[in-house]
């Protein structure tokens, strides 16, 4: 991991989420799961805003690790948005990072890091992702552009 890739930068990428009843545990405050599925909606929302169509066409994406570091519980109600960002890319391992934060003060309610797998949609196996992808999407200084 680099030294800044867990420093949000500028160009992330953002988008709300909304929390239902069924979200709710028996505790009052967003399940566990959940985060992981708002983990994995924002790492796909942010690839399809991102990618050009043939990149999604030719490479889809399956997790190889997720942590998550809850900060604060989320509840009913509360207004939310999922922050996201690549950090380092290697040959076949992306990592991302996705904050939870709350959207009137953008407090952090959960942290998590993920190492994403790129793989052929036309063979099913591991691929490594064109040069143009690892700029775009990496914070990594020798492969993102300037």
């Amino acid at each position: 991991m680099s030294p800044d890739a867990q420093t949000p930068p500028s160009d992330r990428f953002e988008m709300p989420l909304e929390i239902t009843p069924a979200d709710i545990d028996e505790l009052g405050h967003v399940n566990n799961v959940v985060y992981l599925r708002w983990v994995q909606d924002a790492a796909t929302a942010h690839w399809s805003a991102a990618a050009t169509r043939e990149q999604q066409e030719a490479v889809a994406w399956v997790a190889l690790r997720h942590e998550i570091d809850y900060k604060q519980p989320t509840r009913l109600g509360d207004a939310i948005i999922a922050s996201t960002w690549v950090g380092s890319a290697e040959s076949v391992r992306f990592e991302r990072f996705v904050d939870i934060l709350r959207a009137t003060d953008r407090r952090v309610l959960a942290h998590a890091r993920t190492v994403w797998c790129p793989i052929s949609r036309t063979t099913g196996k591991v691929t490594r992702v064109s040069e143009d992808v690892r700029r775009a999407f990496s914070r990594d200084r020798s492969t993102r552009a300037s």
